[in-house]
């Protein structure tokens, strides 16, 4: 039988996916006893994929929800795929965006109010001044 030898582009994402790959890989051919076939069947992923990921043949990033199927299905962490891809694994990392859209929220909603407000002189609608607390 032919032992696959992973010939990711040296360091960085590529080759610290194809490592955690090649794991998982081998984790399902000694614990399960699965062949590469059997290995995408259960993991939801197409066999060429797991040939891609091995080798480290993509551009950009693995579809992420590929990667999710594959992590979810053989039991491995996402967080690590995504740390092994040099994505952001924490969720202070992904809620910063929403931290700030609410921020800006807020400022529109100031505005709205200085707008329509009947009590507002129309002189001072022209020009917005935020109060600084």
């Amino acid at each position: 039988m032919k032992t696959l030898t992973p010939h990711p582009r040296p360091g960085g994402p590529h080759e610290a996916f194809a490592q955690l790959v090649r794991h998982a890989v081998d984790t399902a051919r000694r614990e399960r006893g699965w062949r590469i076939i059997e290995t995408a069947a259960h993991s939801g992923v197409g066999r060429s994929t797991i040939f891609r990921w091995l080798n480290g043949d993509w551009n950009g990033y693995p579809q992420l929800k590929e990667v999710g199927r594959f992590c979810r299905n053989l039991k491995r962490p996402v967080t690590e795929a995504m740390r092994a891809l040099g994505m952001p694994t924490s969720r202070a990392t992904v809620s910063r965006p929403r931290a700030r859209e609410a921020s800006v929220r807020a400022d529109v909603r100031l505005v709205l109010t200085r707008l329509s407000g009947p009590a507002v002189a129309a002189e001072d609608k022209q020009h917005i001044v935020v109060p600084t607390a």
